[in-house]
């Protein structure tokens, strides 16, 4: 039973090895890739930046007016005005209809629910964006005069390909595609819904992304016919993943002489290179690579383990009161004389019964004015901190005020998978006493809601971000400690795949050759036909696949 099992242990070893150790050096690789060059998004500091200065507001209706003239009736789940569409000024606005119920309970926007998009000169109700509007709003993002510049070139209308899988992106497809031509080749994607741009992509990005996120994430399964199994396809893989190396790493002890060497005077009983390099490679890594494999299953969020089922934040409860701008508000241009002229957008939102406008330039924190007069405006923190007990039907144990970053609150690069997004500080920590045991994190200087954390989002910080990314404060604050790590053991992994996938290789035509050799009823040359039936007992040699 024990020399049965025993050998089970080396065939499922063997032959998983053969179809798996391709998909671990390619994950190993663009995993290195995917340190230095994630996949295209447009980040809001980015957005922000590419947008056309609103300039001094003349002639702007204000929001009230453009509304009106709109017909779009409040209360607003979100209102902005910023050149986006074609490089004119234009109000994006979002109802604030009820979510309606799909079959099964899962929620989803009602038809009406969609963004708005208003002319801010004339009050007229924009619609879908065509290609001429699409180029014009690549010209506007590219910021170059058309003297300096060649006009944006107009690819045509995709519904989804290698660089926007993001679901992020659906409310705003099919998406024009456009190339720039600028010195980075920049690829961009314009909604056909709103006009604006969502997306950008330059060349390194696509280019690196095709041995980088593209192929980490099996995206070649995303789009075609197997798009709808995606996820089960990364599921299974992983899994089969994690059973292939267990299998190795019990193979690898089994087959390693701790005590009395083999009679060659080695620990390992291989004499082949790929066999002994894949032996030892796979005892060294072995652990790291269990790990990988883990964590980027968890990063899929399996069977929805770290969904818990919590109340849904009541964001009203700093709002105060309802987004409706009234006929007496502040004008774009008065506002805009406070801000100043660099301002790139308007951002009207309650705060604690204040009706508040962000003012967002280039780059920096936004300037807060009040709707009302244009006057400068300060969030009461006190009464901010009162206000947050009533943003979840539970218990609030206390607030914390961060300084720095921690393990659930931290920085990272633009371009990283959760990089990208504002973390200011300092910031408030509001820790609930529900089921869930929520934190719901709050920018004390504009009183938003910049996150929530919950039993099963830090145990998926855990599982996945701390064990596949390394996103630990300690070792991100002393770089180039973290690439140093990450490389050296990305590339002991991909020297125990790749060996492996060149053993496979011997293995495959091995086989082949020997169902040649049968029917043509000759024996192979080579074939130790006691080391097939049982490669426990195998002795030294380039078959000895483990």
């Amino acid at each position: 039973m024990r020399v049965r099992c025993k050998r089970w242990l080396f065939l499922v070893h063997r032959w998983m090895g053969v179809g798996l150790c391709a998909f671990f050096a390619t994950w190993f690789v663009s995993g290195v890739v995917m340190m230095y060059v994630g996949y295209p998004k447009l980040t809001p500091a980015e957005r922000l930046a590419h947008l056309p200065p609103l300039g001094d507001g003349a002639g702007l209706l204000g929001p009230h007016e453009a509304l009106e003239r709109a017909g779009v009736a409040g209360p607003l789940r979100e209102l902005r005005l910023a050149a986006a569409r074609a490089g004119r000024p234009v109000y994006l606005v979002v109802p604030d209809a009820p979510p309606a119920t799909a079959p099964g309970g899962r929620r989803r926007p009602s038809p009406g629910a969609g963004t708005v998009v208003i002319d801010a000169r004339s009050g007229q109700r924009l619609y879908d964006a065509d290609a001429a509007t699409a180029t014009a709003s690549a010209a506007a993002f590219g910021g170059a005069s058309p003297v300096d510049t060649p006009k944006p070139r107009h690819v045509g209308l995709v519904q989804e390909d290698a660089f926007t899988h993001s679901r992020a992106l659906d409310a705003h497809r099919p998406l024009h595609v456009l190339q720039l031509g600028d010195a980075e080749d920049t690829r961009l994607y314009v909604s056909s819904l709103t006009g604006e741009v969502v997306r950008d992509a330059t060349r390194t990005e696509r280019r690196w992304n095709y041995v980088g996120a593209w192929i980490h994430w099996l995206y070649p399964f995303r789009g075609g016919v197997l798009d709808g199994w995606w996820t089960d396809i990364v599921n299974g893989l992983s899994i089969a993943g994690i059973a292939l190396v267990l299998a190795g790493m019990a193979v690898g002890l089994m087959r390693w002489r701790f005590g009395r060497p083999y009679k060659s005077g080695a620990r390992s009983p291989y004499g082949s290179r790929a066999m002994r390099w894949h032996h030892i490679g796979g005892l060294l890594f072995g652990a790291v690579t269990l790990t990988w494999t883990f964590s980027g299953l968890m990063s899929m969020n399996p069977w929805r383990i770290f969904d818990t089922g919590a109340a849904p934040l009541r964001v009203q409860a700093l709002r105060g009161m309802p987004l409706q701008p009234m006929a007496g508000d502040a004008t774009p241009a008065a506002l805009l004389a406070v801000a100043g002229a660099g301002t790139r957008e308007l951002r009207w939102t309650p705060v604690l019964g204040v009706l508040v406008v962000q003012a967002n330039g280039a780059v920096g924190r936004p300037t807060l004015l009040k709707a009302a007069d244009a006057s400068a405006h300060t969030v009461d923190e006190g009464q901010l901190q009162a206000a947050i007990a009533g943003i979840l039907p539970a218990p609030l144990l206390r607030i914390e005020r961060l300084q720095a970053y921690d393990f659930h609150y931290y920085d990272r690069a633009a371009h990283t998978m959760t990089g990208g997004t504002e973390r200011p500080l300092p910031v408030l920590r509001a820790v609930f006493g529900d089921a869930q045991h929520s934190w719901v994190h709050i920018d004390p200087a504009t009183g938003t809601v910049l996150g929530r954390s919950d039993s099963g989002r830090r145990t998926s910080r855990w599982l996945f971000a701390l064990l596949h990314s390394w996103d630990w404060l300690p070792l991100l604050d002393r770089r180039p400690l973290w690439d140093v790590l990450l490389v050296a053991l990305s590339l002991g992994g991909a020297v125990v795949s790749l060996t492996g996938v060149v053993i496979g290789w011997r293995r495959l035509r091995l086989k082949s050759r020997s169902l040649h050799s049968r029917r043509s009823k000759v024996p192979p040359p080579s074939m130790n036909t006691r080391e097939l039936a049982d490669p426990a007992r195998s002795h030294p040699s380039p078959s000895s696949f483990p």
